[in-house]
């Protein structure tokens, strides 16, 4: 079945219309595929590795239960429903996005729980928790939107492949105060601990640790408070499927097992891709969603790579790797939340050992998603699907996976069935645990991370891997290694940012008008 999508792909070299090759179908390939199919001016093949479409965001279906292999928080749908309306659709049609609330719950280790979610809903919390934060709380939401507003609406899809880009904004960011950490940003508002840690959690859900991030990335609560917390009605895999059929409907091809061994380039300019299988795709335009360090240190021979060399990305700072296990139950839990954060005795430290010491300890935190709350389809009747996400040194821990996941996915078992999911082991039907090792194996994921390079200030905007090379004529770069990041919005941002370096203007999109102003939902 394949060969017939190949021979496909290939017969569009044979008109006069431009082909751009997308190496991955992740949320930011398919994002820059359909910009850029929708303009009739190309046609795009999107070159995936795995047998299915959505990179990260793929799916394993087992025993009548469907897990979302990766992304589960859905943020501001308009950057999804943009698309379908560059293509004179109606998002509606393809995909059913629910509301989640609350947002996330947050269990701390002192046994008590904070339901995160509107101004609305937080405030009766937090002044029983510490009713003096109370009016530290709204002054730093009126702190928190000036940064949005040139943190999201404006830098997000601004640009950053010239210095004088950065120059430009740097007093805007000074302004801001961007130099302070997302941490130390709320601590200026509030003071109790425990609400300290809600609303400066944020930047692990990009891959940055809270005390290293700069404060621009509070803007992702109010993202939140702006746009709330979604699901896709089927998973998030409804969501990848929606895009990927828009595409095809577009005229766009996706090629499955078709992993990337090179990027061919002759004198600076991309000429082509060549597939493990060694079929050669000749093209002038490249848009890699894989990783910008394995794309230029795996993909790209190092005599092309003056200013992104091997020295550069073994140098740079990289997010967390994770643990993930998937499980189903014969046994349903319904008093769990949709999104739910357990965290362990430690913070700061806990992020230390994982972002510095790079070590396992014996302690944890960690995101248990239970989506059957919002989606019962997605298990048997009378069943319930999860999966916990546990952030973990990346792989330059020598951390031996082969030999700890077992051990490690029954650790966490045994911490689940004591303290939030009890009768779990014998209510197990299936389960599956990816580490960073599988990170490293199946997504190409340079040291095994989540979330690609670490949103630092000194590796965010200009100092990012750039959306277009700066060695390679035709080599562009969508996804969470490059600007503006990772998590949903960052990643379809990127996509914009891309192609309208790809086709030299912006296009008016839904995000660039400000249709922020309007009814969000």
């Amino acid at each position: 079945m394949n060969n017939g999508y190949i021979k496909q792909a290939n017969d569009l070299f044979n008109n006069n219309i431009s082909t751009i090759i997308v190496i991955g179908s992740g949320f930011g390939g398919l994002a820059a595929g359909i910009r850029l199919q929708a303009t009739g001016k190309y046609k795009v093949i999107i070159l995936e590795k795995l047998d299915q479409v959505g990179g990260r965001a793929r799916v394993f279906n087992d025993k009548g239960f469907t897990f979302d292999a990766g992304p589960t928080v859905i943020t501001v749908p308009d950057i999804f429903r943009d698309l379908f309306t560059l293509a004179g659709r109606k998002m509606a049609d393809y995909v059913d996005l629910i509301p989640v609330e609350p947002f996330y719950r947050i269990h701390f280790s002192d046994g008590t729980f904070f339901d995160y979610s509107t101004p609305e809903k937080n405030v009766p919390q937090i002044e029983e928790i510490n009713p003096n934060d109370v009016e530290g709380y709204k002054r730093m939401l009126k702190a928190v939107k000036p940064i949005y507003e040139k943190g999201f609406l404006e830098l997000s899809f601004e640009p950053f492949h010239k210095f004088t880009s950065m120059l430009k904004v740097a007093p805007s960011l000074i302004k801001l105060q961007s130099y302070r950490s997302n941490y130390n940003f709320v601590s200026r508002y509030i003071k109790n601990e425990n609400l300290r840690i809600v609303y400066s959690f944020h930047p692990l859900l990009i891959g940055g640790n809270p005390y290293s991030v700069p404060s621009i990335y509070s803007l992702i609560q109010y993202l939140e408070k702006e746009f709330g917390v979604w699901f896709a009605r089927g998973g998030t895999t409804a969501l990848v499927h929606a895009l990927a059929k828009l595409f095809q409907e577009l005229g766009g091809k996706i090629l499955v097992n078709s992993e990337i061994k090179k990027i061919e380039v002759e004198n600076n300019q991309v000429i082509g891709v060549r597939t493990i299988s060694d079929e050669f795709y000749p093209t002038k335009i490249v848009i890699s969603n894989a990783d910008p360090a394995f794309t230029y240190t795996r993909l790209i021979d190092a005599k092309y790579r003056k200013k992104n060399s091997d020295k550069r990305y073994k140098k740079a700072k990289y997010s967390m790797g994770l643990v993930v296990i998937y499980f189903g139950t014969k046994k349903q839990y319904p008093d769990m939340k949709h999104h739910t954060i357990i965290l362990g005795p430690r913070y700061k430290g806990l992020l230390e050992d994982i972002f510095k010491r790079k070590v396992l300890t014996e302690d944890f935190s960690s995101y248990l998603h239970v989506p059957t709350r919002t989606d019962p389809s997605l298990a048997p009747e009378g069943h319930e699907a999860f999966y916990i996400l546990i952030p973990v040194p990346h792989q330059d821990s020598e951390i031996d996976w082969e030999q700890l996941a077992e051990p490690f996915k029954q650790k966490i078992f045994d911490f689940l069935d004591e303290h939030y999911l009890p009768g779990l082991k014998e209510n197990l039907v299936t389960e599956r645990i990816l580490t960073p090792l599988d990170f490293e194996r199946d997504y190409n994921s340079f040291k095994g991370t989540g979330f690609s390079v670490e949103p630092i200030f000194t590796q965010s905007a200009w100092f990012r891997p750039h959306n277009k090379s700066e060695d390679i004529e035709g080599l562009y770069l969508v996804g969470a290694g490059t600007h503006p990041g990772a998590g949903l919005p960052g990643v379809v941002s990127s996509a914009k940012v891309t192609t309208d370096l790809i086709l030299g203007s912006r296009d008016g999109s839904i995000l660039n008008s400000k249709l922020l102003d309007s009814n969000h939902n």
